[in-house]
């Protein structure tokens, strides 16, 4: 027999077939696929089990957040808890109260009283009489010497005026008018030009015609801004010096909205200085910003200030006081003992038995350290005046802990044991023993359950 005879014998009917390779490759990919679909399936039913479980955790967290913050338990402190901690009390009472606004406040220039100093003629400086910033002057103080080719002309104009005047002097009475008309307007217009009437009446004097003149200050005060410095070509209407008149300044500050029914034009009030300590002053409101600022809501004030000794100086600070009409009959009580939660307005009042109680207030006007209550307590009621924070952390504590004792596995009790019932004795119940195989276990291969016989 040929070799491929032997091979075709080897492969009869006891022999095992391969499968064919088509048919083994969708079985991979249907197992694939079908593997894919239940890790799907699981992932999603995982994901959506994990959103409402971190939902419900979620929910009761802010659940027991509220109720931490809304519901704070009653406090009970010993006298030496109190003083160990700084627990202060004050009484509930009605009196007198005013209303009272305070504001930082900055002293400026009054702009009333600022003069700028422009020559009307150019010229050049020769010689400066003010030199520095800051400085001192007094009404009619020379300022600079100016040189002036339009002075040196109105000089001679007015010699030549004054000449004719005294030669037709003798003449007809139209000349004579018309020369003295023709002097006047020469001497106006150097005092058009600021120039000093005992420079001009000493000029016809003398006959001489001056290369410079002085310029004087108009106004008392304070050099604040000088532009110009010996030598210096300057135009006509070009500012020189600022002087303000320091001998009354202005206080402006700032306040809210809701504080503008206390402001009246020519209202007087108190203001403080930290230069001045012990030493307040007093002024009057002159002037209310018609408008109020968009992004502080707060309209500005201004007030006027007499400042004769000269203490008072531009870019100081100021505590400005505000005194509305006062009231009578007022229940208050200290401001500190008003604890603002974000929630709640609330005070903690002392029971007949020590219990310090939480209790929701209404606020009305605040002065100084003092507050009014609109609703809430009663006059005559203690309140706790000092440490109120930490008098609320121990109420809030507890609070918190009920909240956490009701939420689910959270349960912080002891488990209550069980008990016997009483119908019946407990008794001991019998050992069992091993039940026996079913008889069809015995048919399924490599479970049989019989004792091996010996050889």
């Amino acid at each position: 027999m040929t070799q491929d005879s032997t091979n075709s014998a080897g492969q009869g009917e006891g022999a095992p077939r391969k499968p064919a390779p088509r048919a083994s490759l969708k079985s991979v990919r249907g197992g694939i696929l079908i593997g894919a679909v239940v890790v799907a399936a699981v992932a999603a039913a995982w994901w959506f089990t994990r959103s409402k479980t971190s939902a419900a955790v979620a929910a009761e967290h802010d659940h027991a957040a509220t109720a931490t913050d809304t519901m704070r338990t009653p406090v009970m402190l010993t006298p030496e808890d109190a003083r160990r901690i700084g627990v202060t009390y004050a009484v509930v009472t009605r009196g007198p109260l005013a209303d009272e606004v305070r504001t930082v406040g900055l002293v400026t220039y009054d702009e009333t009283r600022v003069k700028t100093i422009a020559p009307k003629i150019d010229g050049w400086v020769e010689q400066l009489f003010v030199s520095f910033t800051g400085q001192p002057v007094e009404e009619g103080e020379p300022l600079l010497r100016i040189y002036s080719p339009m002075l040196v002309t109105a000089q001679e104009e007015l010699l030549l005026a004054k000449k004719l005047a005294s030669e037709v002097g003798s003449g007809t009475v139209e000349a004579a008018r018309r020369a003295e008309s023709l002097l006047a307007s020469a001497r106006r217009r150097l005092t058009y030009w600021d120039i000093p009437a005992e420079d001009v009446a000493r000029i016809e004097q003398t006959g001489e015609v001056t290369k410079t003149l002085t310029l004087r200050s108009p106004a008392r005060g304070v050099v604040v801004q000088k532009n110009v410095l010996a030598g210096q070509r300057i135009m006509a209407g070009e500012a020189v010096y600022q002087v303000a008149d320091l001998r009354e300044v202005w206080v402006e500050g700032e306040v809210f909205e809701r504080d503008l029914a206390v402001m009246r034009v020519g209202q007087t009030v108190v203001a403080d200085f930290a230069a001045l300590p012990g030493r307040p002053r007093a002024g009057r409101i002159v002037w209310v910003s018609p408008t109020i600022a968009a992004d502080t809501r707060t309209a500005r004030i201004r007030v006027a200030m007499p400042n004769p000794e000269l203490v008072l100086k531009p870019g100081m600070y100021a505590t400005i006081h505000i005194r509305g009409t006062a009231r009578t009959n007022v229940l208050q009580v200290p401001r500190s003992a008003v604890l603002v939660t974000g929630r709640r307005t609330l005070v903690f009042v002392q029971e007949p038995d020590g219990m310090l109680t939480p209790r929701d207030v209404e606020l009305g006007q605040t002065v100084g350290d003092r507050v009014e209550i609109l609703r809430g307590v009663a006059a005559g009621e203690t309140v706790v005046a000092s440490a109120t924070f930490l008098v609320d952390a121990e109420s809030n504590l507890g609070s918190a802990l009920g909240a956490m004792a009701n939420m689910p596995g959270m349960d912080m009790g002891a488990p209550k044991p069980v008990a016997p019932s009483k119908t019946a004795p407990a008794k001991t119940a019998p050992a069992k023993t091993p039940a026996k195989a079913p008889d069809s276990m015995a048919k399924v291969p490599g479970t049989d359950h019989s004792s091996h016989k010996k050889p």
